[in-house]
């Protein structure tokens, strides 16, 4: 089975193929990536009409990129599996429609995957893992711990009250007057800086919840920042590592907590794994600090390459195949509509922050 992948829930345009042999051995045929940074830097986030006018100019291009390295004709591939949801819906729209046109060119089948589902099934692409597993999800529009008991059947067991952590990694940077993308800039200013120096607040510590808040933290910095501004190089760089550490203790507490609940949900299993996926996975210390923390707890902490844990559109090709293996693509997916949130666990209890749109993702 092949599948053609489109992904453009964010800043990036990715096309890929994904191929699942006959003994079960998955490969990545292409994954191609078109980055929207440069587009975004003066602005310091992402500007989602940017976004969507970039992947209007550029995805024929990269789905035909993607396409010749895999050494594929369209005609090869059996299905064409595109975001759908949740993300910028500007983005969503250009990807999923021109997934709709590709898919009926071709007489191809289409299937509309939630981003979210593609990061909660990546290890399987990568790592072979077996359900059920606990997925910790770590980006800029999402922090959630989710348990992932099968192909659609989830249960999201904490998420963000307010910031996502990435989002809060992104605004640190743009208050210290760092470059655009924040968190990787916000690691390397902290590896030269004193952590001991300020001391922040480690939201929700103690909390039998299990959810996560990000913006007491945000504050926090802003005001240790006013208070001895103009900021000098070490200033920056020691606020960055208190902000990094007060991030990392507060991961291990309260998704410490999810690795307890998951332990006794589940006696029997050996040694389960933690999947963390996201951007924010791609922080060495966070890594680290979860590493050791599934030790403790006598879990596997197992994380994909670091181009495979940010967005990019292999994960949405093997979530359509894993859909497609499981019967789960819908008769009518042509009439399948964009959605700017789309939880993972519609049964979830809404978060706060719910509106008119619904429930967070």
């Amino acid at each position: 089975m092949r599948m053609l992948g489109i992904e453009t829930s964010c800043d990036e345009t990715a096309a890929s193929v994904v191929e699942l042999a006959d003994d079960g051995v998955s490969r990545i045929l292409s994954n191609v990536v078109l980055s929207q940074i440069e587009d975004h830097a003066a602005f310091g986030g992402v500007v989602p009409e940017i976004a969507a006018r970039a992947h209007v100019e550029t995805l024929d291009g990269v789905i035909e990129a993607a396409l010749d390295e895999a050494g594929v004709a369209l005609g090869a591939v059996d299905g064409v599996a595109a975001t759908a949801g949740p993300g910028l819906i500007g983005g969503l729209i250009v990807g999923l429609m021109t997934a709709k046109a590709v898919a009926a060119a071709a007489g191809k089948q289409l299937v509309p995957v939630n981003h979210l589902e593609g990061h909660a099934l990546t290890a399987r692409l990568t790592d072979g893992l077996d359900f059920p597993y606990l997925l910790l999800l770590v980006s800029g529009g999402h922090t959630q711990v989710v348990l992932v008991r099968g192909v659609g059947d989830y249960e999201r067991w904490a998420s963000t009250i307010d910031d996502a952590l990435g989002e809060a990694f992104d605004k640190t940077a743009k208050l210290l007057g760092l470059p655009y993308p924040g968190g990787p800039n916000v690691e390397k200013q902290a590896a030269t800086g004193d952590p001991t120096r300020f001391s922040f607040p480690r939201p929700l510590r103690g909390e039998a919840r299990l959810d996560f808040s990000f913006s007491g933290l945000k504050t926090a910095v802003r005001q240790a920042a006013s208070a001895i501004a103009p900021l000098s190089d070490q200033d920056v760089a020691d606020i960055c590592a208190a902000f990094q550490l007060a991030i990392t203790e507060t991961l291990e507490e309260r998704v410490g907590r999810s690795l307890t609940r998951f332990r006794e949900a589940f006696p029997d299993l050996a040694r389960p794994a933690l999947v963390v996926a996201g951007g924010v996975a791609a922080n060495k210390a966070i890594r680290a600090a979860l590493e050791e923390l599934c030790e403790r707890h006598g879990m596997n902490l197992v994380a994909p390459p670091l181009h495979l844990c940010t967005d990019n559109a292999a994960m949405i090709a093997w979530a359509g195949i894993e859909r497609m293996r499981a019967g789960l693509v819908e008769d009518d997916a042509m009439g399948f509509a964009p959605r700017s949130r789309w939880p993972l666990d519609a049964g979830a209890a809404p978060i706060i922050g719910s509106g008119k749109r619904g429930a967070k993702a």
